[in-house]
């Protein structure tokens, strides 16, 4: 299956490998980094790259590059989804998965990497079985780990969990306050064109859950409108017959933070747009350019538009801006050519403004097209594709034993948002 991976960042450093089956020289590397030279951006590398001898599967998430090697035909999809696992689990122990965070923890992440592949085989990939064997880095483990020289990090037992028939969940759980949290967070991705008409658009969407309940609950989870939904993966918790019958999610769930779907909306149905720009950006012969963007709300059903964020790349041949914003403030990158707007929440009775002037090199040619611009935002209890909890029910000894506590969020935030200029 999978004989190595290698963590490469952006400068092109090799700062962590981990072979499970055999040592694989990082020389076959070379191939990766020639596709990389090839590619426009670091998401543009092909996630399979075919050298003579391996297969290099590779995926890029915080400005890290994670790539499997494997000697035989494997499936890609199973490969790039043990990368975004290891990631996410990253993220669960060290709170991110960055660079620093990585070279701080070198002795858990080795640990972690153990645990997780078995001969190149997948093995304990569920956050809750893993803290059982490895415990979450914390300041009294780090310093005492650092006096005795020794790592406490390891347990002693093996996970309960690991010898049932519900292996993502341990046994005998025990809360004082028995509570199930979900949020459903939707993604906008969506390509506008220069008169504000929809080009695409699609909804990447997910359930996270926190759940904390004593004893082995079994949980039932129904939505108002299931047929919404073109493709689903769930956690291997849920019993999918039950979802492909009936669109009911049964599960018997993991103990704390899990992701129990991923979902998308595809453009068969229609997607209300929450945002749109009304911009005018353009650029004279010998005298630099003019821009004017206004962001207003669009069907946000009463919720209020925050964290906004617009991102404007302009051509080399820029060399400032000078603007005037009516909210938030606005920075210029004069190596990226640049310009972010920072303009936060969106009140519909002063919609936020910016513009000015832009100066270009003299005699330089007129760029050939407008700059594509990137928009941000988050809208909190709204779910743009529609898509509404109806009910939670629990079943089996949680029920008889006490009345827990049950809440769900709602998110909308923006993916791939474009407006074409």
């Amino acid at each position: 299956m999978i004989h190595s991976l290698f963590i490469v960042n952006n400068t092109g450093d090799v700062f962590m490998e981990k072979h499970w089956r055999s040592v694989v020289n990082k020389s076959i590397l070379d191939y990766f980094f020639e596709a990389q030279g090839k590619a426009a951006t670091h998401e543009d590398i092909s996630p399979v790259i075919a050298t003579p001898h391996h297969y290099l599967i590779n995926i890029y998430r915080n400005n890290l590059h994670f790539i499997a090697v494997a000697t035989t035909e494997v499936s890609p999809l199973f490969v790039v989804e043990f990368l975004h696992r290891v990631c996410d689990i990253f993220e669960d122990y060290f709170k991110d998965c960055n660079e620093s965070t990585l070279k701080e923890h070198y002795v858990i992440v080795f640990e972690l990497l153990d645990e997780m592949m078995d001969n190149g085989f997948p093995l304990a990939m569920e956050v809750n079985v893993l803290k059982e064997l490895i415990k979450p880095p914390n300041l009294l483990r780090t310093i005492t780990d650092t006096v005795t020289g020794k790592s406490t990090s390891v347990g002693a037992t093996l996970p309960t969990g690991q010898l049932s028939n519900i292996p993502w969940r341990r046994s005998g759980v025990k809360y004082t306050n028995n509570e199930a949290y979900f949020d459903v967070i939707e993604e906008v991705d969506a390509i506008i064109d220069r008169n504000g008409s929809t080009v695409i658009a699609e909804i990447q969407g997910y359930v996270d859950c926190l759940i904390k309940l004593s004893g082995m609950p079994d949980l039932t989870l129904t939505f108002v409108n299931p047929r919404i939904l073109d493709d689903v993966s769930f956690h291997p918790c849920v019993r999918f017959k039950r979802w492909e019958s009936e669109k009911i999610l049964s599960f018997v769930p993991p103990d704390g933070h899990f992701r129990l779907m991923s979902y998308y909306v595809g453009g068969n149905n229609m997607i209300a747009i929450p945002l749109y720009l009304r911009h005018s950006i353009g650029f004279r012969d010998g005298s630099g350019g003019r821009l004017d963007i206004t962001v207003n709300p669009k069907q946000t059903m009463g919720k209020t538009v925050e964290n906004v964020v617009i991102e404007v790349p302009f051509p080399k041949v820029v060399l400032s801006v000078t603007l005037t914003p009516n909210q938030g403030k606005y920075s210029f990158d004069p190596v990226t050519k640049i310009m972010t707007w920072e303009v936060g929440k969106v009140d519909a009775t002063k919609l936020p403004n910016i513009k000015g002037s832009i100066s270009m090199q003299a005699g330089a040619p007129l760029p050939e097209s407008n700059p594509t611009i990137s928009v941000m935002f988050t809208i909190s209890q709204m779910s743009v594709s529609g898509l509404r909890v109806n009910r939670l029910d629990m079943y089996g000894d949680v029920g008889k034993k006490y009345k827990p506590f049950k809440g769900v969020k709602y998110l909308t935030r923006a993916g791939k948002f474009q407006v074409r200029t």
